[in-house]
């Protein structure tokens, strides 16, 4: 939830140690991905995702063919959807990262519904991409396919919130319900309200998580 503190006054900032900072091949390989993710949207959302073919957005980014499968092996879709480990990366940060007290259940409540499709007043960027996800069905199914695919990085991070080795049969289960909790929710008439209940139907089931 945002607060109305006054931010902190502003330090100088410390600059990284030169192994932390991104190699000159890092950066180009960043900017090459980010100008064929621009390139599709715009042309998804100008034309249609299935009138695209990767061939235009090659020629709109200004690289060869194979270029773009370099940077994005699984297609199209990814050009869109792919985030290099922002998924597990999210996961992780709300469960390690919980205020002392919270259930590791709670926080991922937290961070789904600070997140689209719950979340109002997004970035204009995130949200055209989240409207052409929404309305593409290619894109939809491939979104479900790969955050469904983060069951067992969930199902990790759940037993280390339960203090135990290793995921059991039990928390697979459970994290494979937690992920298909937003899609489910989202379609409901008021979707905080039905993330709110899966949610507590969730911690019943597996209480102290």
């Amino acid at each position: 939830m945002a607060t109305t503190d006054e931010p902190a006054a502003p330090t100088a900032p410390t600059a990284p140690p030169a192994s932390a900072q991104p190699s000159r091949r890092e950066r180009k390989k960043a900017a090459t991905r980010k100008a064929l993710s621009d390139a599709a949207l715009e042309l998804f959302l100008e034309r249609g995702y299935d009138k695209v073919t990767v061939a235009e957005i090659a020629a709109a980014a200004d690289t060869a063919v194979t270029t773009v499968f370099a940077h994005f092996p699984a297609g199209k879709e990814a050009l869109i959807l792919d985030d290099s480990g922002e998924r597990e990366a999210s996961l992780a940060a709300a469960v390690r990262g919980r205020p002392a007290g919270s259930s590791a259940l709670d926080a991922l409540h937290a961070s789904f519904a600070a997140r689209a499709p719950f979340a109002t007043n997004l970035p204009e960027e995130y949200q055209r991409r989240m409207d052409l996800v929404m309305g593409t069905p290619a894109l939809c199914a491939y979104a479900r396919r790969v955050w469904v695919a983060c069951t067992d990085t969930l199902a990790a991070l759940l037993a280390e919130a339960a203090g135990r080795a290793e995921a059991d049969d039990s928390l697979r289960v459970l994290a494979r319900y937690v992920l298909e909790t937003p899609d489910l929710a989202s379609s409901c008439p008021d979707p905080q309200a039905a993330l709110a209940a899966a949610f507590a139907h969730l911690k019943r089931g597996w209480p102290g998580l």
